[in-house]
């Protein structure tokens, strides 16, 4: 596993402290490219390619109600998704980063995690594998996202798990649940963490699923191999992200977290890493969205820390305040 390069980051910080600016002005965007040199390992880090995944799986956990929409309205999104027509294709359009969607096994759901395992090992490895497979070695960022009509069921018990509390801290609205369907999503919640008691990322992965989110967690580790800096979306993304932490404590440096979500569980969990979002805007569409606004910011970041001139190069006293 890579590893964050600190004379590089180190050498971004002379190169800041030079800029026509004074020190530490421009904030978080400062922060953030030095978080890109370390893990580029270059001090003047680029954006030449940036690739979003969207990786889509179906629940065995909508049999219990948790969820206004049907599981069919997995496919169906991820048609729109190939066909251009949702919010996820306009923001990687403007963020200019490139899209691919990635089905996983739409009409084989995993299983009811109330009742049993959602999913058997072999089929936990399959789904990391495929979702390593999908990133680019010569992207300079990668953008993660996900689709999955239940899967925010799948992220309450995932994070209840890892992190503890009840039920009701993790387990928002999601899509719209409201009455019966909130109180169904909580009682699966709790029924799923009193039969589950898993201690590696992988039988977490295992006891609650999804595919979508096992492809969440390869595609991160494959990006920490290659150095590879990562933007993870929402409440479900990040959930996902943080049942690695269960083998390495480490294992989420390389990740920013692209905004807080509206969904409630977020903000608890973002406090829970110690980690701090790009932005924080009421979003809780999922699909990578986030990911995709918080491009544009570390764009901007990069743009001002490779392509403002020094004092030198402007011809400006070093006195100007």
């Amino acid at each position: 596993m890579r590893e964050f390069d600190h004379a590089a980051a180190e050498a971004a910080r002379a190169r800041q402290d030079q800029l026509t600016k004074p020190p530490g002005s421009l904030g978080r965007l400062e922060e953030l490219a030095l978080f890109m040199a370390g893990w580029q390992g270059r001090a003047r880090p680029r954006l030449e390619r940036a690739q979003a995944l969207v990786f889509a799986g179906n629940h065995g956990i909508v049999a219990q109600g948790v969820n206004p929409f049907p599981a069919e309205v997995t496919a169906q999104m991820v048609r729109n998704f190939r066909a251009g027509g949702a919010a996820i294709n306009q923001l990687c359009r403007v963020a200019g980063a490139e899209l691919s969607v990635l089905p996983l096994e739409l009409e084989r759901p995993t299983r009811d995690f109330t009742l049993g395992a959602a999913m058997e090992a072999a089929e936990v490895q399959a789904a990391m594998q495929a979702g390593a497979t999908a990133v680019d070695p010569g992207a300079d960022v990668l953008l993660l996202g996900e689709m999955g009509i239940g899967n925010s069921t799948v992220a309450a018990v995932q994070a209840a798990s890892g992190f503890g509390g009840q039920p009701a801290d993790w387990v928002g609205p999601g899509t719209g649940a409201e009455g019966a369907i909130l109180r169904n999503k909580l009682r699966a919640v709790a029924e799923g963490l009193a039969r589950h008691r898993p201690d590696s990322a992988a039988a977490t992965l295992a006891a609650f699923g999804g595919r979508e989110q096992a492809a969440i967690c390869g595609a991160v580790m494959r990006a920490r191999q290659l150095g590879l800096p990562v933007i993870l979306d929402g409440f479900i993304c990040t959930a996902a992200a943080s049942v690695l932490l269960r083998d390495d404590a480490g294992a989420l440096a390389h990740c920013l977290i692209g905004h807080e979500s509206a969904e409630p569980g977020h903000r608890r969990l973002i406090a829970a890493l110690g980690m701090r979002p790009v932005l924080s805007l009421d979003m809780r569409l999922g699909e990578g969205s986030g990911a995709a606004v918080a491009l544009m910011v570390l764009r901007g970041a990069l743009a001002c820390h490779d392509g403002m001139a020094t004092f030198a190069e402007a011809g400006i006293g070093a006195g100007v305040d």
